[in-house]
């Protein structure tokens, strides 16, 4: 028996609703990892993006356990001396909510240029309105999958 080895015409993108609102935030960007290099499917290939595009609504809305709203994000300019930092309450209070979940979903792919690639199905917005009606994505309800995934 030969190995299954998926090629462009095998591919079938699905369009996938995720609400974020009151869902762990690294419970979430596993599931929503997972599902952006398409390794929930059987025909799963390394080396092919076969995952779905994934839409989070609610963005704004994430809880984190412990201190995780005290930690800081980190980044440099690229200036001598440019190094910055905000914690993510900071961030989830500030113009850019939705950067939380898409920095924690971006660290748990691999660093490399199928993941970039793959980074662009994933779409994430602050509220709870989404452009992408239109495709009919299939809602995932990441609350009721583990009773861990959710915070009080």
């Amino acid at each position: 028996m030969k190995t299954f080895s998926a090629t462009p015409a095998d591919i079938d993108k699905k369009w996938i609703l995720i609400d974020a609102e009151g869902v762990v935030l690294g419970r979430l960007a596993s599931i929503v990892a997972m599902r952006l290099r398409g390794k929930h499917k059987a025909s799963f290939t390394p080396n092919m993006d076969m995952g779905d595009n994934v839409i989070v609504i609610n963005a704004d809305k994430i809880q984190m356990t412990g201190k995780k709203r005290e930690e800081n994000f980190y980044w440099h300019t690229g200036h001598p001396g440019g190094i910055k930092s905000r914690t993510k309450q900071q961030i989830l209070e500030g113009a850019h909510p939705e950067r939380v979940v898409t920095q924690a979903v971006k660290r748990m792919l691999p660093g490399n240029r199928l993941a970039r690639q793959q980074m662009t199905n994933l779409r994430v917005y602050a509220g709870a309105e989404h452009p992408h009606e239109a495709q009919a994505p299939e809602v995932l309800d990441v609350k009721s999958m583990n009773k861990k995934n959710t915070r009080s």
